[in-house]
């Protein structure tokens, strides 16, 4: 049975729910262990066959602790072929949900030292009834900006569920180096 290393860094939990996803695709070969990044874990990648991180974007950033696991474990996850896919609101968008088109995943490579070789992008979900005051207002705003749901009564899950089992298809072929 292969280990699988799910590391998440998720604000609402939907990039949790991706990854729920990718384990079911990967099927009963598989034993997946999930690490919050937010946590600051200690991690062994040579206990595991392969590797996943998935991270949420909020306000237009990845979280700051995405970036010090990255920094911290930077050998690690390039020397493992690492995959790595973002979820955010604007890949609900046609030509926003690939590596190439979203504007994060340029800036992401940018500022990160570590480059994975797979890369995937989703489209998040927008749970207004589950907001703050504060955050309710913000996102209303940038998706009547953005030409998105307003209503702050409904729950909208974007992501598309045959894209995430494409990816986890890619996952599954992707060798890992020991």
């Amino acid at each position: 049975m292969e280990k699988v290393l799910l590391l998440h860094s998720s604000c609402e939990g939907q990039t949790k729910k991706i990854l729920n996803h990718i384990e079911q695709q990967l099927g009963d070969q598989y034993h997946c262990d999930y690490i919050d990044i937010h946590s600051e874990p200690n991690v062994d990648f040579s206990l595991y066959d392969r590797v996943l991180v998935g991270a949420s974007i909020r306000y237009g950033h990845f979280n700051k602790k995405l970036y010090r696991f990255i920094n911290k474990y930077q050998q690690e996850l390039s020397q493992y072929n690492v995959a790595f896919f973002c979820v955010n609101l604007t890949a609900r968008k046609e030509g926003k949900d690939t590596p190439e088109g979203s504007a994060y995943i340029k800036k992401f490579l940018i500022k990160s030292p570590w480059h994975p070789v797979l890369i995937g992008v989703f489209a998040g979900a927008l749970r207004y009834p589950r907001y703050n005051f504060f955050d309710r207002t913000m996102i209303k705003l940038i998706m009547k900006i953005t030409g998105g749901e307003t209503d702050t009564t409904k729950e909208v899950e974007y992501t598309d569920w045959n894209k995430v089992s494409n990816f986890a298809a890619q996952f599954k072929q992707q060798r890992n180096e020991k």
